[in-house]
């Protein structure tokens, strides 16, 4: 166990929030909630944005930036929507400060009272459907596909790094259609993507599910999401996808002459997710001695470490190295050569463990004579002596097979954490064990409640490969046609 965490097994959370500072990931700011990224952390979130993004544009969406201050008359517009976020809301009501009368102080200037108070951004629906309102006109017009990369604001209670903080960086999807089926579409769409992105990229085995009207997004019709399991039995939501159907449309009078010259409201969705997905990230495949990275994020894939005692053997290694390095790189691999002569090779070791660094190569004196070099997988720990030639191909391979490994080990444990449960005594004893439990439910709002009140326990979602299947309800004993999937939840 590495002497810079404490064991996960012991503090999950204590772990958690170490290993965040102690990897250079990210630390509290001095405004209480938020967090301040930092480089190494921002390197990985840089990664997550680039491949995302990429998978957005490539299915037609283009990215857009609107205003972090939304009037606070655009909320009330849609009454559902208001209604869920009304608690998180950050208002300006003031635009200037001033000189209190003693000199000492700054204070509100009184008479700079806005007119219209304004909300920090919690999410951009309204702000973004008053402009769609004089973007579109036409049949001709649509679909209206946009995406934002920004930051919101939620006033948070109780906050931890990364997974719940006041104020995050998101990309949030929005768009605009001629039909229903095509907005449904798109919602199944985007929350294809997610899933793609968190099983091939994160390493990290998703359910795609549809949320229970307790639980949907406020002011969609449908909300889409992915869940996770986290390695201390909890699950986390990883992504949403919205349906809206023509709820905003009509708070924002967003109307179009479709083919039949009729004039009619768009259907709308909209989409994201969050820097939780680093959260998501480190809990999902982490241990004791740090970070574990899926090379397919990994900031640094290889780092190579040299071990030397004087000038002159650090030149001969620096020779070679630097001949794999440019291999490596062609391969577009991403490597770090660390000659600091600043820092122990034991030291340098631990320290890329920690950051979770998927392969490191040492390379001394005798290896240069023997034309070898020793290879360490993050993953596993095992270590091997293989010669230098093809050693960039090898090293291709093997990062293939690492970000393989990375994501079987999490989906058995997540099969292995899977419950099938009957009865309310065995929903009781299991939820404690953490993990899913898959179980009937009789489709009320009431049953969910006080299964929550009861256990802390929410659905988190209804798996969309759900088959129809009579039972009776694991609480009520009402009858069910089909399970869902319960957890505690982040």
């Amino acid at each position: 166990m590495s002497k810079f965490l404490p064991n996960k097994d012991d503090d999950y959370s204590l772990w958690y929030n170490e290993l965040v500072k102690k990897a250079d990931l990210a630390e509290n700011s001095a405004v209480r909630g938020c967090m301040v990224i930092k480089p190494y952390g921002f390197s990985i979130w840089e990664k997550m944005q680039a491949v995302l993004d990429k998978m957005f544009k490539e299915t037609g969406h283009s990215n857009a930036y609107f205003p972090l201050f939304i009037p606070k008359s655009f909320l009330s517009k849609e009454a559902s929507h208001v209604e869920g976020f009304a608690k998180e809301c950050a208002v300006v009501t003031h635009y200037r400060l001033k000189n209190s009368p003693d000199g000492k102080s700054v204070i509100v200037d009184p008479e700079a009272k806005l007119e219209e108070e304004l909300i920090v951004r919690p999410t951009s629906e309204t702000v973004i459907w008053s402009s769609f309102k004089n973007w579109v006109q036409s049949y001709r017009d649509l679909p209206l596909l946009i995406n934002q990369w920004a930051n919101v604001v939620r006033w948070e209670m109780r906050t931890r790094l990364f997974l719940r903080t006041t104020e995050f960086l998101w990309q949030e999807g929005h768009t605009a259609h001629a039909t229903r089926a095509q907005a449904v579409e798109e919602t199944e769409r985007m929350l294809e993507i997610y899933a793609i992105f968190a099983e091939q990229y994160m390493a990290m085995p998703v359910v795609k599910g549809i949320k229970t009207a307790n639980e949907r997004f406020a002011g969609a019709e449908e909300t889409y999401c992915i869940e996770a399991l986290m390695q201390d039995g909890k699950a986390l939501q990883a992504g949403t996808s919205h349906f809206l159907g023509q709820n905003f449309a009509k708070a924002f009078e967003v109307q179009f002459t479709n083919k039949e010259g009729k004039l009619d409201h768009v259907w709308g969705t909209s989409w994201g997710v969050s820097t939780r997905l680093m959260g998501a990230l480190i809990m999902a495949h982490s241990d004791n001695d740090g970070l574990v990275l899926p090379p397919m994020l990994a900031p640094i894939q290889v780092v190579i470490v040299p071990i030397f005692k004087n000038e002159e053997q650090l030149t001969a290694i620096t020779a070679k190295v630097n001949e794999l390095v440019a291999a490596l790189r062609k391969r577009n691999i991403s490597v770090k050569f660390d000659d600091r002569d600043t820092q122990s090779p034991g030291f340098k070791f631990a320290d890329y463990e920690l950051k979770g660094v998927p392969v490191r190569i040492a390379v001394g004196p005798r290896d240069i004579e023997a034309g070898t070099a020793e290879v360490a997988r993050r993953d596993t720990k095992e270590k091997k002596t293989l010669p230098f030639e093809n050693l960039e191909e090898v090293i291709e391979n093997l990062l293939k097979e690492i970000q393989e490994n990375i994501f079987k080990k999490a989906l058995d444990y997540r099969a292995s954490q899977t419950h099938v449960v009957e009865t309310w005594d065995a929903f009781l004893e299991t939820i404690e064990k953490g993990g899913f439990i898959s179980a009937h439910w009789d489709g009320t709002p009431e049953t969910e409640e006080k299964i929550k009140e009861l256990t802390k326990a929410t659905i988190r979602c209804i798996p969309l490969d759900s088959v129809e299947e009579s039972g009776v309800c694991v609480y009520s004993g009402k009858p069910s046609s089909k399970r869902v999937l319960f957890a505690r939840a982040y």
